[in-house]
């Protein structure tokens, strides 16, 4: 059975991934992995997140695959023991004297899509190392994949969902060139991402499209497997990786559970295209989706987010009384039945549902105002302080 591995920036999105059908969770960790910019786990939260997903035979794995100096070396060392005590399932490493120091240390390594390995002789040498698992290229095709995997032991893990880097798999300097941020310390800006013009040494100026929106000649479209999800599993791929450690809650749950029901409609010899897979895909921060170099060169250009749905914070939840799976919100904007609207918090990860019922004092109501507190019918379990989002239609 492959594995789904869905990220998780905060508790939020551990909690969105595991309910919505995750095998297991990659999480950043303060001080080595590639999301500096971003919210991360100190030693001392990861301790319960590793708890959290054990305790529910989830597994969770950690990014320590920055590139290392002298200096971060050494900080590695003096976390490895805490990492081995927490029990966590393995590191994602790139580095060479990393991996050795985790092997050392008795963890699992997981080797990174950073040491861009593209080749079954790769894989064969860091079995002999006690590599594990090996995070292949993106640059690989599937028939490529497929032939790694008929010559190696070791566990193999592919991308599946996400944003992709102009580098790809390789090392990216432009960030550091332009901001004094290096991309490979964890820290990109992702200049890529601006829209840029190419302009000769005599002043002509290159103009890649008609469209001034579309001129983002350095930004790569989303990768984006959903459709192909049988070919995947067929080439022998173990784990399938969704990117997004910088992604909020909503799109951890959104994605991880299209993804969940494609392997699920597989596994269960039933396998038919579900278009809500692609329906909900779409409604969630996007540049555009593309199938990378699982079967061509990808598209050079995307637009900016394509998202077909926004969402806006409109309350937080007071209480919540299980007996009649009702929670009391505070609203700060209006609220009509009928609403798309997501609910998140550490404990509860990311609900999506539509308004079904509302009460004031007993009484059904169509729609609640800016100020009021109203009963709203819930499908699971919420918390107090939990955030409400509605789900907007975004102008075209």
């Amino acid at each position: 059975m492959v594995e789904l591995l869905s990220p998780a920036r905060d508790f939020t999105a551990l909690n969105a991934a595991i309910k919505n059908g995750a095998d297991s969770v990659y999480v950043g960790i303060e001080g080595c992995n590639m999301r500096a910019n971003v919210a991360n786990f100190t030693l001392d939260t990861l301790k319960d997140a590793v708890k959290q997903c054990h305790d529910v035979h989830k597994k969770i794995y950690v990014c320590t695959n920055t590139i290392m100096k002298n200096n971060d070396i050494a900080y590695f060392k003096e976390i490895l023991p805490v990492l081995c005590s927490y029990d966590v399932d393995a590191l994602i490493i790139s580095d060479f004297g990393a991996l050795k120091l985790a092997i050392d240390e008795g963890i699992d390594v997981h080797l990174s899509i950073q040491a861009n390995i593209s080749n079954y002789e790769s894989l064969n040498l860091l079995e002999e190392l006690g590599v594990k698992r090996v995070v292949l290229s993106r640059e690989l095709s599937l028939l490529e994949i497929k032939e790694i995997k008929e010559n190696t032991n070791l566990e193999i893990e592919t991308f599946i969902h996400g944003a992709m880097c102009v580098a790809i798999s390789g090392r990216c300097f432009l960030s550091s060139t332009l901001y004094e941020k290096s991309a490979n310390c964890g820290k990109c800006l992702q200049p890529c991402r601006k829209s840029w013009k190419l302009i000769s040494e005599d002043d002509e100026e290159f103009e890649l499209v008609q469209t001034e929106n579309e001129s983002h000649i350095l930004s790569p479209k989303d990768l984006c497997m959903i459709e192909h999800v049988p070919e995947l599993i067929e080439a022998g791929i173990d784990a399938f990786k969704i990117e997004g450690r910088a992604r909020p809650a909503d799109y951890v749950a959104t994605v991880t559970k299209s993804y969940r029901e494609a392997i699920n409609s597989y596994e269960i010899d039933n396998w038919k295209l579900d278009e809500n897979w692609i329906k909900d895909l779409k409604s969630v921060f996007n540049r555009g989706f593309d199938t990378g170099f699982y079967f061509k060169t990808p598209y050079k250009t995307s637009q900016y987010n394509e998202a077909t749905y926004i969402k806006k914070d409109i309350g937080s939840v007071v209480n919540y009384y299980r007996n009649v799976s009702a929670a009391e919100i505070r609203l700060w904007e209006d609220l009509e039945s009928g609403d798309e609207i997501i609910i998140q918090g550490n404990k509860t990860g990311s609900i999506i549902q539509n308004v079904e019922s509302m009460q004031i004092e007993g009484k059904t109501i169509k729609k609640a105002h800016k100020g009021q507190n109203v009963g709203l019918l819930v499908k699971d379990k919420v918390r107090p302080n939990d955030i409400i989002y509605k789900r907007i239609l975004r102008k075209t």
